[in-house]
């Protein structure tokens, strides 16, 4: 069965597979998405989050400025938290309750402003990285989301055409670097990596945005639950020529398959496929660089630049 989300909501039966297509991608930038309000049923969510906020703020005898000043943001953009405009991080939501005296009514909000600021079509991935027990992802044009450095994420999406205002491209890097709470996470998840060499080789912001991503890279790939292993140009074999793709594994052991294309994404939830797929990744990842030939390999990239 194939489920598709978006205006219509059309379904179609396609054989005996059963994948759900979210529509435009979100990993890769290629569709819209980010900490912002990413559907109508969102909105009231986010809105109602935005009055709370201003009436404790109010009650509270304090200025946006002044709240601004002790989160950390501007008064423009306390402002467009309570207009519902923009979704704080868990942190400034975290940090408001205890300025604002709020004793836990701003924090009880927190997962559903979590929810509110993917897309339809990501929801249901992004649920799937809280709960997971293991990750495993093949990248083929861009460093993985969940490795991506901030300035890296902003040099990205500065690229987009058409372009981004700043205000949208702030919620997303907010809604990405939120996801990489993932490698905080305990019981850790195993999360493998596998990137072709063409992707640390893009100097997407500058040499300064790519030397920072590939420290980041050699501190991650540090963690002992988290294997990155790079598929060099000059490799003669990669199983990955279909493009990239995420395996999450939940706690159940039941298996799901994600991928973006330029313009679609796909949550392939078929035993067969899911099956398949798992066993694609583990050819590449034996086609690749072992993690630890990996970061001597990503250490010399950096020491060239």
């Amino acid at each position: 069965m194939t489920e598709r989300t978006g205006p219509e909501a059309a379904t179609a039966v396609v054989g005996e597979r059963a994948t759900m297509n979210f529509g435009d991608s979100w990993e890769n930038d290629d569709g819209s998405g980010g900490r912002t309000v990413a559907d109508k049923s969102g909105q009231g969510i986010v809105t109602a989050f935005g009055q709370s906020l201003k009436a404790l703020r109010v009650r509270a005898g304090m200025e946006r400025e002044e709240l601004g000043r002790r989160l950390g943001y501007s008064a423009s953009s306390i402002a467009s938290f309570e207009q519902g405009r923009r979704i704080p991080s868990p942190r400034a939501i975290e940090q408001a309750d205890e300025v604002l005296g709020a004793e836990g009514l701003l924090t009880v909000w927190m997962e559903q402003m979590e929810r509110a600021q993917y897309p339809v079509f990501f929801q249901g991935m992004a649920k799937l990285e809280k709960e997971c027990i293991e990750l495993l992802m093949y990248d083929t044009h861009v460093v993985n989301g969940l490795l991506q450095t901030e300035e890296y994420m902003r040099a990205l999406l500065a690229m987009r055409r058409p372009i981004l205002d700043q205000e949208t491209i702030d919620q997303r890097v907010t809604a990405r670097l939120s996801r990489q709470n993932i490698f905080d996470r305990r019981p850790a998840p195993l999360l493998g990596f596998v990137m072709d060499e063409a992707v640390l080789r893009h100097r997407y912001g500058g040499v300064g945005v790519l030397r920072g991503q590939l420290k980041h890279l050699i501190q991650i790939g540090q963690k002992r639950n988290v294997e990155i292993q790079i598929m060099p140009l000059d490799c003669d074999d990669n199983a990955g020529v279909n493009g990239p793709f995420t395996v999450v594994t939940r706690k159940d052991s039941k298996k799901f398959v994600y991928s973006e294309s330029h313009a679609t994404s796909a949550l392939e939830t078929d035993l067969e496929q899911t099956v398949l797929a798992a066993a694609r990744y583990g050819i590449i990842r034996s086609q690749a660089l072992t993690p630890r030939e990996s970061l001597t390999f990503v250490e010399g990239l950096l020491g060239s630049l």
